[in-house]
Parts: structure tokens; sequence; C-alpha cells
């Protein structure tokens, strides 16, 4: 097989870098339908993140609501609970103020 010529391989040559060209027109094609389609999901991503918080400040927000309601709750019994206590000393506090009052004569009044 003779050697081919300088014109047969720079037809070759020619050929081949034609056909690279398609393939990287090609895939550069497919970058380019890559880059959409990833431009198209990060903006969908980013959507349901941002619906995801929303929805994760509204239940914190239930949440806190509930904890706030159960805490009033909690100090109003409390609250309650003192002043009965409270109450309870003050009359053992009255109550020994007469008993010990019994033990003295009653005041006289000046004349």
């Amino acid at each position: 097989m003779p050697e081919p010529t300088l014109k047969q391989r720079v037809g070759d040559l020619e050929v081949r870098a034609d056909r690279q060209e398609e393939r990287m027109a090609a895939v550069e094609e497919q970058l380019r339908e890559f880059r959409g389609e990833f431009n198209a999901f990060r903006v969908e991503v980013r959507n349901e993140f941002a619906a995801v918080r929303q929805e994760f400040r509204e239940e914190i927000a239930k949440s806190a609501d509930r904890v706030r309601e159960d805490l009033r709750g909690e100090i109003a019994k409390s609250a309650d609970e003192t002043r009965r206590y409270m109450r309870v000393l003050y009359e053992d506090l009255v109550q020994r103020i007469k008993t010990l009052g019994e033990g003295f004569p009653p005041p006289t009044t000046a004349p």
C-alpha cells in the first residue's frame, strides 16, 4: 500500500477536524441544555427551601403560642396557689395575735 500524499493527509485531517467540530458543537449544545436544566432545578430547589422555611416558621410560631398559653396557665395557677397560701398564713398570723392578746389585760382608755 502506497503512502498517502500530503494532499490526502491534509484532506483526511480536515475531515477529522470537521467531525471533531461537529462533536464539539453537539457537546456544547448538551452543555447548554444541561445548564438550563440545572438552573431550572436550582430555582425549584430554592423555591422549595423557601416554602419549607416558611412552613417551619409558621410551625414555630404556633408552638411558641401554645407554649405561651401553657405558661400563662401555669403562672395563673401558681399565683392562685400563692394567694391561697398567703391567705392561710395571714389567717394563722391573725389567730396567733389573738391568742397572744388573750393573755394580756384589755387596754385601758385614757381619761
